[in-house]
């Protein structure tokens, strides 16, 4: 090695010319180039950053150069005078020692590396002989003995028993037109469905609307169109959102698939034996060519939804795993086509949720048709009711699927609550040929179940001072609520107080003092003459600012004494102007006012789009102030001569 470096060095004896100055130069040239010959030249550009040496291993200068030399190879940053020239010979003679130990050293761990992969590899073949001896040893023996062969035929005795279809399955439609109250949503849903070109839909509604049954009836309907891209034998894959969890392992995924590999348990044990990988579709292949239809999608793992996205994109699904070489002998043709091609999952996303649309992925939603399936009216339980009766043959008394509806707004609640009946009447009569439900069965069937009474009527053609029927909604179903005031003259003029519930909620409180304003500017009166007392019978409490009308028609009332017709109910946001401003869930609304027995619902001029005038026969009003609202509910004379 120092040989090596001799023929670089300047002749000592000779002055120091321009011709030994080149000489100089290309010795230390020749060092850096060993130097980084060890460490690689981005580590050297990287340890020259650390020890400051980076705009001198660049410098023109000879010195400078030889100084960032010095720091490097002796890693010294400490180092900061610049060499006389003189002393440079004798500088690069110490730098060329420190360069020959530094080769000597890498040559050796080198070798001695090499020994150890030779060492290691060989082990590692020893240990798949062993293996494999071991695996020739169990296949050469008898695994079933008579145990094993008493709980197989035990299980092919149980093969042959079967249960009754569930009166959930029997009374389940077979046909769209079977499905009650939801005509618009599955008219929507065939539309995006039975077409050249299907779009992924979301699902809205409440549960036990038959979210689920209408998009299978839909898929078997477009399967029989010649225009849809739906094969006969397309797939309708069905899964719950709630039991999808994102696993970075890549090990159990069965939305997209996994990846067994070689060393992980539930490994193929002849692909464990030569190292290869195996991955295993999931539901999103499965539903190649139909519908995957994820019910709660709202409840999925938001890791799981990003990768959810990805496969929308590009309709398949891909593999990966660090066990697998692409020139392995030993992978089989299927393995090495899922790894570089990926898993077909060309399918249609339908997903359904009972939440609201604000808590689903905005990616989803953006490349997903959206439809609201509407809540169920009592008429439409009772219709459900009375059309699983026929399926079950059973006789129904009257009243009894009207009593039904009392008790739920769910299809699939409703249909339980019969088949609890039906069982009682079979007991009771002792031959299926001769059911006759009652309303007694019903009563036992509730209190069993500990059910209570959904709703209740409210709604009366009569008047009430200081009482006024609010409208609320949570999810995708509306409600009424009571809200009731009393005021007394205060006991000092000017000092009166407004109490109200602690529970109602912030807003409904801010509501409660616009109304103050409100009720002066309107009446001229002033509230702080009065002790008023404001209620939310049953302690609702009220997270928006919907219930300011309806408050201001209270105060009113109560100072007034003017009585409110109880057979309407009102909803929309006041403004300390006086304007009934827009507020949401109008349509949803409907369906709680109508279930409360009201005629008329009163709403903002700016909701009158979103709602249809009649629906579900109620007399839709739309106002603009409080004073219109005022108007209707505390002198309609036409209310009063009917």
């Amino acid at each position: 090695m120092k040989d090596f470096f001799k023929k670089f060095r300047p002749n000592r004896s000779l002055p120091l010319t321009v011709a030994a100055d080149e000489q100089l130069k290309r010795q230390v040239t020749a060092l850096y180039e060993l130097y980084s010959g060890i460490f690689g030249s981005d580590k050297v550009v990287l340890k020259a950053g650390k020890l400051d040496a980076l705009a001198l291993m660049s410098s023109d200068k000879l010195p400078e150069r030889v100084l960032a030399l010095q720091k490097l190879v002796f890693e010294d940053p400490t180092i900061e005078q610049l060499p006389p020239v003189h002393k440079i010979p004798e500088l690069l003679a110490q730098i060329e020692e420190e360069v020959a130990d530094l080769m000597a050293r890498q040559t050796l761990e080198d070798r001695l590396e090499k020994k150890i992969n030779e060492k290691m590899e060989e082990r590692h073949l020893e240990y798949v002989r062993e293996i494999k001896m071991q695996v020739l040893k169990e296949q050469e023996n008898n695994v079933e003995n008579p145990q094993t062969l008493k709980k197989y035929a035990m299980l092919e005795v149980l093969e042959q028993k079967k249960l009754t279809t569930s009166a959930m399955e029997l009374t389940r439609p077979a046909l769209l037109s079977e499905i009650v109250g939801q005509e618009r949503a599955v008219e929507a849903l065939s539309a995006k469905l039975a077409s050249p070109y299907p779009q992924h839909l979301i699902l809205y509604g409440p549960p036990g609307v038959g979210k689920t049954t209408a998009a299978r009836l839909v898929l078997e309907a477009a399967k029989k169109l010649k225009f849809t891209p739906f094969a006969g034998d397309a797939p309708f894959v069905e899964v719950d959102g709630t039991t999808l969890r994102w696993d970075s392992r890549g090990m159990t995924n069965p939305l997209l698939g996994s990846v067994h590999d070689p060393i992980y348990q539930g490994a193929r044990r002849d692909l464990a034996e030569t190292g290869v990988p195996e991955p295993k579709t999931g539901l999103a292949t499965d539903a190649h060519g139909g519908i995957l239809f994820i019910d709660e999608i709202g409840e999925m793992d938001a890791m799981l939804q990003n990768k959810l996205l990805k496969v929308l994109e590009d309709k398949r699904v891909s593999f990966d795993s660090a066990y697998y070489d692409p020139s392995d002998p030993n992978v089989p043709k299927y393995i090495k086509k899922l790894f570089e091609d990926g898993a077909p999952a060309d399918f249609i996303l339908i997903g359904a949720t009972t939440r609201d649309a604000s808590d689903i992925n905005p990616a989803i939603r953006s490349r997903s048709a959206e439809i609201y399936f509407e809540p169920l009216t009592p008429k439409h339980i009772e219709e459900i009711v009375s059309n699983a009766a026929l399926k079950l043959k059973v006789t129904l008394e009257p009243d009894v699927a009207s009593l039904i509806s009392e008790y739920t707004i769910e299809g699939r609640k409703a249909i339980n609550i019969l088949s609890d009946a039906f069982g009682l009447a079979l007991y009771r009569a002792g031959d299926i040929d001769q059911v006759v439900i009652n309303c007694e069965d019903i009563y036992k069937v509730v209190q069993v179940s500990r059910l209570s009474p959904y709703v209740s009527r409210k709604g009366t053609e009569t008047g009430e001072v200081g009482k006024v029927f609010g409208l609320g909604v949570s999810g995708y179903l509306g409600s009424v609520l009571e809200i009731e005031a009393v005021a007394f003259p205060a006991s000092e003029k000017g000092k009166g107080r407004i109490r109200f519930n602690d529970t109602a909620g912030s807003m409904a409180k801010d509501s409660v003092f616009n109304a103050a304003a409100v009720v002066r500017k309107t009446t001229g009166e002033d509230l702080g003459n009065y002790d008023l007392h404001i209620n939310i019978i049953g302690g609702g409490r009220i997270d928006g600012p919907s219930a300011g009308t309806a408050i201001v028609i209270a105060i009113i009332s109560a100072i007034t004494q003017k009585p409110i017709w109880q057979d309407i109910a009102i909803t929309g946001e006041i403004s300390i102007q006086g304007k009934v401003k827009a507020v949401g869930g109008v349509f949803e609304k409907a369906y709680g006012a109508k279930q409360a027995g009201m005629t008329r619902m009163i709403i903002p001029k700016e909701n009158e789009k979103d709602i249809p005038h009649g629906h579900l026969g109620l007399t839709i009003i739309p106002v603009e102030n409080v004073e219109e609202a005022i108007e209707i509910l505390l002198n309609d004379t036409k209310q009063k001569s009917a």
